[in-house]
């Protein structure tokens, strides 16, 4: 993905709106940043291919002291692939999560890249953005490396795991719906987020 495009929905995803001009404080990683921080998320150098599961379900303590919160629980698959053609680590991120007030499972996915964070000490972060402009999603890592920091301001989602565009909509970044700290977990309980058999079959071999 071009660090243009990329910088636009991260700011949107990170900062808020209004923020266009903090622009400048985004760089696109190095080398050794992208290698440093695929081996924290990772929990060791990726290889060919590495996963990365990422869970949270909201208890009714939590929501009854973030109200307007809609997000009951989430949950993040990130990957990461070797490209023998362009000899490339390429990762990409799935999506899941269920509303507090409504049925049904939501889901949304797409790729991601590394960009530096300048203001907040060259801190290396995943940008993953939704194709067609459909927003995306920040994600970091606690300092430990056990938990996945999301931050949103809209993502595209689907019902169900159905990317039609008459069921498209989005989750959209509210008072309590803005950044998500999602506990590390065992590969396993991000399966529900692969469709592909293969794909399944090396989720749970890792």
């Amino acid at each position: 993905m071009k660090l243009s495009l990329f910088i636009a929905f991260i700011l949107a995803a990170l900062s808020g709106p209004g923020h266009a001009a903090e622009a400048d404080d985004i760089r696109e990683a190095s080398r050794a940043e992208a290698e440093t921080f695929n081996a924290r998320m990772y929990a060791g150098p990726p290889g060919d291919k590495a996963y990365a599961c990422f869970v949270r379900r909201y208890d009714a303590e939590h929501l009854a002291r973030h109200p307007k919160q809609k997000v009951a629980s989430m949950k993040l698959l990130v990957s990461a692939e070797y490209d023998k053609e362009d000899k490339q680590l390429h990762n990409s991120f799935r999506l899941g999560f269920r509303y507090r007030h409504r049925s049904g499972d939501f889901d949304s996915s797409g790729s991601c890249s590394h960009v530096v964070f300048t203001k907040d000490g060259n801190d290396a972060r995943l940008g993953c953005g939704v194709d067609c402009e459909g927003g995306g999603i920040g994600v970091a890592l606690s300092k430990e490396n056990e938990s996945a920091i999301v931050r949103l301001a809209r993502v595209r989602v689907w019902q169900n795991n159905k990317p039609d565009d008459d069921a498209e909509e989005s989750l959209v970044a509210g008072a309590d719906d803005k950044i998500f700290r999602l506990d590390r977990t065992d590969n396993s309980e991000c399966a529900s987020l692969v469709t592909d058999r293969k794909e399944l079959a090396a989720l749970r071999h890792k």
